[in-house]
């Protein structure tokens, strides 16, 4: 399958860094030669299993501003947005290159087409942004929505990320999301060749989802060859169905060691030119309900790396033997 990586850009040896898997900050470095940064844009989306179209509450974890900073202020105008955004990251890291706006919070194609230029060329005219991330719904990208993002990243770099979550449907059922894995099958298919970056967002410890439904997901996005992949750590928030389920102990989530191997496990069998975006999940403390381990970011990618070293694995170390069997 055709890369949406740009030549020279897909053949960066990360393992040169000595890294266990392929991060994104250094694909990034690679690309735009430094430090870039992400800016969060709220620009007052809703969802489809949100607003009565498809279904109605969301997802059952979903708390947008547990998730997204955008949502957890004002919102503002996308110029007064990104300006807001890049001073923080400005206070907080040194030397950077640009800044990548990112329509974050919602279904962020769920628009007409003249709407959505109108954003997201507004958002790219800012002299520091570099790029555009548009997160959204695989069921919700039309063809000329397809096209106009098509044709911005004919200049910039564009980078779709698909709420892909899991392959499985009782999974898909009940966290409400209305949509199945056939619309992001179609929504690869459609996205392939026009020059944006096609990512994923997967979500490990669903409840009953075993560790073998978990690797039929990594092998999936290792068949679909998304040019990155999102993973996180299902963790529960206030004010979210999944919130109230897991505060009356009526779902655990998973372990902190289990995670750990589980999404060990999962990156092995992605091939090693795919992007890893993350490889987990936090909430503002204040929102958090459980698991606290995730809160944790530093020394959980620690102990993500050390499981790697024990093994003396990395990713793709099981990507042939996971292509052409259950892994």
């Amino acid at each position: 399958m055709q890369s949406s990586i740009p030549p020279g850009h897909e053949h960066f040896d990360w393992r040169l860094d000595g890294a266990f898997y392929y991060p994104y900050s250094a694909y990034l470095r690679n690309r735009f030669g430094g430090r870039v940064q992400r800016v969060s844009i709220n620009a007052g989306f809703t969802c489809p299993n949100a607003d009565g179209t498809l279904a109605k509450g969301g997802c059952n974890f979903c708390n947008n501003p547990s998730f997204s900073p955008s949502r957890r202020t004002r919102r503002y105008e996308i110029r007064e947005q990104i300006d807001r955004g890049i001073e923080a990251l400005k206070r907080r890291y040194s030397n950077i290159k640009g800044f990548i706006a990112y329509f974050q919070p919602a279904t962020n194609t769920y628009a007409d087409v003249d709407h959505l230029r109108a954003l997201y060329e507004e958002s790219l005219s800012h002299p520091e942004v570099v790029g555009l991330a548009i997160g959204t719904r695989p069921d919700c990208v039309a063809e000329d929505v397809l096209d106009l993002i098509s044709e911005l990243a004919q200049q910039r770099y564009v980078s779709v990320e698909y709420g892909m979550q899991t392959i499985h449907a009782e999974s898909l059922d009940w966290m409400n999301r209305a949509h199945y894995h056939d619309s992001m099958i179609d929504a690869v298919e459609r996205s392939r060749g026009r020059g944006f970056e096609i990512s994923g967002h997967v979500i490990l410890g669903i409840p009953r989802e075993s560790h073998a439904d978990m690797m039929e997901t990594a092998v999936e996005v290792a068949r679909l060859n998304l040019d990155a992949v999102k993973i996180h750590n299902l963790y529960a928030v206030k004010n979210t169905r999944l919130g109230d389920e897991v505060a009356a102990g009526e779902v655990e989530l998973m372990p902190r060691d289990e995670y750990v191997q589980t999404v060990v496990d999962f990156i092995e069998r992605l091939p090693e030119t795919m992007i890893i975006e993350r490889v987990s999940g936090e909430a503002p403390p204040a929102y958090l309900i459980a698991p606290e381990w995730c809160l944790q970011k530093s020394s959980l990618r620690h102990a993500i790396e050390q499981e790697f070293k024990q093994r003396g694995s990395r990713q793709g170390s099981r990507y042939v033997a996971a292509a052409s069997s259950d892994g």
